[in-house]
C-alpha cells in the first residue's frame, strides 16, 4: 500500500466539484464521496492502478491524500501525480480572476459563493475525448455514463476495487482493435464507434499527438482538436479547457 499527500494552489474548494454531475463518471456517488473518498483509476507507465482521493476541506491550505493498495515507487508516485493534478486542478492558480473580479458588480458575488472551485478533468485528453464523444447529443447523462463504463469495460484494463469492478479508461492501442459495431452493441452509435476507433488507430500511427494538443497555444490545441472526426467547434471549446490550463480560445462566439 501507499499514501502520500498532493498540495493545491489556494484557493480550491473541492467539494464543490460534487454538485457538477459531469465531472464524475457511472462508478461514483457523490454523496458517499466525502466520507468515502474519491476513488478511480490513473494510468501510470503501462499499468493502471486505482487510487481512492480524501480533501482536506481547507480552501486556503487545500491538500488531498492519495491512497492506493499498490506499492508505488517514487517514480509511480510522480507519473501518478501528473494525472491526479489535472484531474484534480492542483496546478491552476485562479487567485487571478479573484483579484481582478473582486470590485466587479456582475462576477463579485458569484465568485463569493464559488470561492476556490476548479474545473474537474479525466486524467488524460484522451480520456476527456472519449467521454465527450460518448456522451455528446444525449440528454440523459446517467444513460451516457454507463455505455461510456460499458466501453471501459469491454475494451480497457480489467481492475477490482474492494470486489467492485472500476475498469481503467482504454488506451489507444486497446481501443483500436475494437470493432464499431461490437461498440454500437454497448449502446453508443456506430458512428461514435467509428469515431473513437479512428483517433485511437491515428494515435497509435503517431498522426494525432495528445501531449502536443495538451502543451500548444490554444488557438492551435483548438484547430487541432476540432480537425479530429466527432468533435465540433462547442466540443473543441470544452476540450480545450480540460488540457488543465488557464489559456483559451473561443472562436464559435465571435460574430
Amino acid at each position: 500500500m501507499s499514501n502520500w499527500t498532493l498540495k493545491s494552489i489556494p484557493p480550491h474548494d473541492w467539494f464543490l466539484c460534487l454538485d457538477v454531475e459531469s465531472y464524475f463518471d457511472h462508478e461514483h456517488d457523490v454523496e458517499t464521496i466525502f466520507e468515502e473518498g474519491f476513488t478511480r483509476p490513473i494510468p501510470i507507465g503501462d499499468t493502471d492502478v486505482i487510487v481512492t482521493v480524501f480533501f482536506n476541506g481547507d480552501p486556503d491550505s487545500p491538500e488531498f491524500h492519495i491512497e492506493t493498495k499498490e506499492s508505488l515507487s517514487k517514480e509511480e508516485i510522480e507519473e501518478a501525480n501528473k494525472s491526479l493534478s489535472k484531474i484534480l486542478g492542483t496546478n491552476m492558480d485562479i487567485r487571478p480572476l479573484y483579484d481582478q473580479a473582486a470590485e466587479d458588480p456582475l462576477l463579485a458575488d458569484k465568485l463569493a459563493s464559488l470561492y476556490g472551485l476548479k474545473r474537474m478533468t479525466r486524467a488524460n485528453l484522451f480520456e476527456d475525448i472519449q467521454n465527450r464523444i460518448v456522451e455528446m447529443q444525449m440528454n440523459h447523462k446517467p444513460t451516457a455514463k454507463k455505455m461510456m463504463f460499458s466501453v471501459r469495460e469491454a475494451y480497457g484494463t480489467a481492475l477490482v476495487h474492494n470486489g467492485k469492478s472500476i475498469p481503467a479508461w482504454p488506451r489507444a492501442h486497446q481501443l483500436m482493435k475494437a470493432d464499431p459495431m461490437s461498440i454500437r452493441k454497448l449502446g453508443p452509435t456506430k458512428r461514435k464507434g467509428e469515431y473513437l476507433t479512428g483517433l485511437a488507430s491515428d494515435m497509435v500511427a503517431g498522426n494525432v499527438d495528445m501531449d502536443h494538443i495538451t502543451n500548444c497555444d490554444p488557438q492551435e490545441a483548438y484547430d487541432l482538436l476540432t480537425s479530429i472526426k466527432g468533435i465540433g467547434p462547442t466540443a473543441g471549446q470544452d476540450l480545450m479547457m480540460m488540457r488543465g490550463r488557464p489559456d483559451a480560445v473561443f472562436p464559435s462566439n465571435k460574430k
